[in-house]
């Protein structure tokens, strides 16, 4: 899988995808991040590439031209299956939009900036919007790296153990079961008896219990999809 990323400040996003299990997938050839700063494209000795908005409201606006251009070379070399936007208003990011993206080959991802970007851009070179949450951000530099940690730990060889991702909240339309590791007990607090059993059966029936408890207690909207 290939990600492209599009941003104004790509500074912010060469932390949190150049570590832990999104920087090994890189390193291992499982994925290919590649970061692009829309400055290539701005104008004058500033490198223009925001301005403000027609109609008098506060705030700049990114504009369509260093973005197309942009777009433009990147599909030149490849087919892209989505241009992604990260924006407040779109749809909500979840684990299922993570599985469905992880199966794509290639995903183009805009961050915004400043107050927003063009929309002729949203109209007609995005083919998806996604939001991490009912809130806005300075950027979609932060979102766009959530985005890229969740569908990337989903590829395979990417986790040490591939078989824990399909245990994680969410996969099911759950929150996942309570974890536990050594010692067995620690001031006085003990491990779940039924998880030293050896019983895969008993500690499968444990788990599928509190995965549904758990999830009444804690997000039981979720029982309501």
């Amino acid at each position: 899988m290939r990600i492209d990323i599009i941003s104004v400040v790509p500074e912010l996003l060469e932390s949190p995808l150049g570590h832990s299990i999104v920087g090994r997938a890189v390193k291992n050839g499982i994925a290919e991040i590649h970061v692009h700063n829309l400055r290539k494209y701005g104008k004058g000795q500033r490198l223009q590439v925001d301005d403000y908005s027609y109609g008098g409201d506060a705030g700049m606006v990114l504009m369509v031209e260093p973005v197309f251009r942009m777009i433009e070379e990147l599909k030149a070399e490849r087919r892209y299956d989505e241009t992604i936007f990260m924006s407040p208003d779109g749809e909500t990011f979840s684990q299922g939009i993570a599985n469905e993206l992880s199966l794509k080959e290639n995903i183009i991802i805009l961050c915004g900036h400043y107050k927003g970007i063009d929309q002729r851009i949203r109209e007609h070179l995005i083919t998806r919007e996604i939001s991490v949450g009912d809130y806005v951000l300075s950027g979609g530099e932060i979102p766009a790296a959530m985005v890229a940690d969740a569908i990337i730990r989903l590829l395979p060889g990417a986790l040490t153990d591939e078989t824990s991702a399909l245990s994680d909240s969410f996969q099911d339309g759950l929150l996942s079961a309570p974890v536990y590791t050594r010692p067995a007990e620690f001031n006085g607090w003990k491990v779940p008896d039924v998880l030293l059993s050896g019983n895969p059966k008993l500690i499968r029936e444990w788990q599928d219990e509190q995965s549904l408890e758990r999830t009444r207690r804690l997000r039981p909207d979720l029982l309501k999809l």
